[in-house]
């Protein structure tokens, strides 16, 4: 295992970040903060408990996938596109590095970003609305499954994109809207039929539902489901990374 050269990805990756800090960290937390307002103050005061507990607590689970799975997919297909975009792969492919220790290097620094921003928005939440973690260990290993296979889907979106547009098609036409309809606001219990069974079939739901059974005990699944899904978000784009880089997909031509 070559370790300098994983440290010497990671270490330039934090870099890039702590450089666009603003548009990494500072930007969603703002934006989950007006979540918070809008939906936790607002409207949640208008509304009752989400199967027991207060909307604006109910949501602070969903709220941190939302910006979790976003900013895990932008920051580790970025960190792979850029140097499919400036020329500069070829000297990452010829390095003494193999494929696993690549992409331990750019899904470990993703995905230590995706959990910096999950905690900083937690600590933000806890300033708008009460937060309870009945599964304190439980939630951080969530969050880190959850952050690493994003960061995998990114890794995979980075080298597939042949340019910004396409780099951008699948978190913002995809992801977001399925985050969106995945009971990051609801509870499927509140919702009837057919729109119950429609909702089933959305992966976020089994995600969110799983992450927000850390906080308060309560899912809208069975907690084996969101486990099955979550290993299903690292085989899944693992199986694909390790198809292009045996095959050259998009990295060597």
């Amino acid at each position: 295992m070559n370790l300098i050269g994983i440290k010497a990805i990671y270490r330039f990756e934090m870099a890039r970040w702590g450089r666009t800090l603003w548009q990494s960290l500072v930007t969603p937390v703002i934006t989950t903060s007006l979540y918070f307002l809008v939906f936790g103050s607002a409207i949640g005061s208008r509304m009752s408990d989400m199967a027991g507990i207060d909307f604006g607590s109910f949501i602070v689970p969903g709220l941190i996938l939302l910006s979790v799975l976003t900013q895990a997919i932008m920051n580790a297909s970025f960190g792979i596109f850029f140097p499919k975009f400036t020329g500069t792969i070829y000297e990452i492919l010829s390095a003494p590095l193999s494929a696993l220790e690549t992409v331990t290097a750019y899904v470990g620094a993703a995905a230590t970003k995706a959990v910096i921003l999950a905690l900083v928005t937690l600590a933000t939440a806890t300033l708008f609305v009460d937060v309870k973690v009945d599964h304190p260990l439980l939630m951080l290993l969530f969050l880190v499954v959850i952050s690493v296979g994003f960061c995998l889907l990114g890794f995979a979106i980075g080298i597939w994109a042949k340019n910004f547009e396409q780099l951008q098609v699948i978190p913002l036409l995809i992801v977001t809207p399925l985050t969106f309809l995945g009971g990051v606001f609801y509870s499927i219990g509140a919702i009837g039929e057919p729109w119950r069974t429609v909702t089933l079939l959305n992966p976020i739901l089994y995600l969110v539902s799983g992450y927000r059974w850390t906080f308060f005990g309560i899912a809208d699944v069975p907690l084996w489901s969101s486990v099955a899904v979550m290993a299903a978000a690292i085989l899944a784009p693992l199986a694909a990374i390790i198809w292009i880089f045996r095959s050259g997909y998009r990295l060597k031509n």
